[in-house]
């Protein structure tokens, strides 16, 4: 069976895609599934939290896979994750910056990259994550254009519901022109104040916002907790870190999994 792919993405950073990936592959290799996670983020983030070895800054990654000036297909560059069941498509050093730029001027074809890339591999895995950067450049369209669907990771603040009407006409636009089946799996709130009036006020403001393109917003959201970056950080699932509260959050990262996963609403 070929694998699902998604892809997180959010043009504002901080919001926590690369932690929501991480404990998403986490919860997806306990469940027994074989998961590829893909870096497409010239920050590296999730290359250095999900790879069983350092990634050296010269060693090929996904920038290889992409670029016409390279031989490496994604087959070629792969390395093991830090769990049994995940392999990973590292990005290092600023080579990921570089292929962006030269998809910016390249010409017909550029957009379907990495669809073609992971074409290869998707028969090897059950999931696919692709973790984008903040920003809506080529990368990212590329990312959209190779997923199924699109997890958009978001906050329950201000900022974050005046991005997501861009990123939805980007979205829209990729499902026109590139990826017909494309659709929003789901959104993630994450690193909720739920005990602040900003955090409740906004987080129903984006449910309203969700309930109006016909979106579903996954709940309850994830809670802004030190035990979910201090685990990310030392490369452990939250079921590894022995506390009551971090298998908890585990539980909650498996059941939007399982929505992602679900039948679009």
């Amino acid at each position: 069976m070929t694998a699902q792919i998604f892809a997180f993405c959010n043009q504002k950073g901080g919001v926590g895609k690369s932690t929501t990936a991480f404990q998403l592959a986490r919860v997806a290799v306990l469940a027994g599934r074989r998961v590829l996670a893909v870096d497409i983020d010239p920050q590296g983030n999730l290359t250095s939290n999900a790879t069983a070895e350092p990634v050296d800054r010269d060693q090929a990654g996904l920038a290889d896979a992409l670029s016409s000036r390279a031989p490496e297909t994604i087959r070629d560059v792969i390395v093991s994750g830090v769990w049994p069941g995940l392999d990973v498509v590292p990005t290092s050093g600023i080579t990921l910056g570089a292929v962006r730029d030269e998809l910016t001027i390249a010409g017909a074809g550029r957009e379907v990259r990495l669809r073609e890339a992971l074409a290869a591999v998707a028969d090897d895995y059950d999931l696919i994550l692709i973790d984008c950067a903040p920003s809506l450049d080529q990368l990212t369209i590329n990312a959209l254009t190779a997923a199924q669907g699109v997890v958009i990771v978001s906050h329950s603040k201000k900022w974050s519901l005046d991005g997501l009407s861009q990123l939805l006409d980007t979205i829209d636009s990729v499902r026109s022109y590139y990826n017909p089946a494309l659709r929003v799996a789901g959104i993630i709130v994450n690193q909720h104040e739920e005990r602040t009036v900003g955090g409740q006020q906004w987080l129903d403001e984006l449910q309203a916002a969700a309930e109006g393109r016909g979106l579903s917003l996954l709940t309850p959201p994830i809670p802004k907790r030190v035990v979910i970056s201090d685990a990310t950080e030392a490369s452990r699932g939250l079921d590894e870190w022995g506390s009551a509260e971090a298998t908890a959050l585990g539980a909650l990262y498996a059941n939007h999994l399982a929505s992602i996963e679900g039948e679009p609403s």
